[in-house]
């Protein structure tokens, strides 16, 4: 399922107007400890969740940009690729 919200500097489901990367995401107090797999993981949902509920009711997207940031700073290139593949054949696990 590639986002139709347009994509910014040729990537897939990068947010339009998108100004890249954080080089290092910022302090995220519900992930305390130095293994930052769960954060990787939560705010690709919350990216994929925030795209749904203010692209359903019509609202602007961009407040979304944040979770692509991070989820694009702290997630494995191969990770994003599998979940993406995942979310388009309707076999990803998570709840979005």
């Amino acid at each position: 399922m590639q986002s139709s919200y347009g994509a910014g500097r040729g990537e897939k489901g990068a947010p339009q107007g998108s100004r890249g990367y954080y080089r290092t995401a910022p302090f995220d107090p519900r992930f305390p400890n130095t293994n930052q797999t769960r954060n990787c993981y939560q705010n690709y949902l919350d990216y994929y969740r925030c795209l749904k509920t203010l692209g359903a009711k019509g609202k602007d997207i961009k407040p979304c940009q944040w979770y692509y940031r991070v989820y694009k700073s702290l997630c494995p290139i191969s990770w994003v690729k599998r979940w993406d593949e995942q979310r388009d054949d309707g076999t990803f696990a998570g709840r979005i």
